[in-house]
């Protein structure tokens, strides 16, 4: 994963954002296409969809400044992903697909001094 330059930390204030788009690369070197970013619903968002062959993958992404004493995944709670697989199931039903659904989520690190990436920590399967 290449570290950002200074014009994009700059440019993207809110870390969360960075986040997703440090996440989107990821899927992207991983062969996943981006169907839609910030996808909303009456009961939440989805950050990212993305696809493969034969999945549609559905991610929470939580990005923390390094050194936070919570880290990203500690704040997914059940509360927040029952929204969120309230969100991935009224998604299917108004875009139906062929491919097996999955969620996901992904725990960004960034650096508190300038928001260049430190790690990704990315969870398959995260609803089972």
């Amino acid at each position: 994963m290449k570290k950002t330059d200074d014009n994009r930390s700059f440019k993207i204030k809110d870390r969360g954002k960075l986040g997703e788009l440090y996440v989107r690369e990821y899927l992207e070197q991983h062969g996943c296409t981006i169907v839609q970013m910030n996808y909303s619903s009456r009961w939440g968002e989805i950050d990212i969809i993305a696809e493969n062959d034969v999945r549609i993958i559905f991610v929470e992404v939580k990005t923390t400044a390094e050194g936070s004493p919570v880290s990203g995944f500690e704040r997914i709670t059940p509360s927040k992903l029952r929204k969120f697989t309230l969100t991935v199931q009224q998604y299917l039903v108004s875009h139906p697909t062929d491919k097996q659904p999955r969620i996901d989520c992904a725990q960004v690190t960034v650096s508190a001094k300038d928001n260049s990436l430190v790690k990704i920590d990315y969870l398959k399967n995260a609803s089972s």
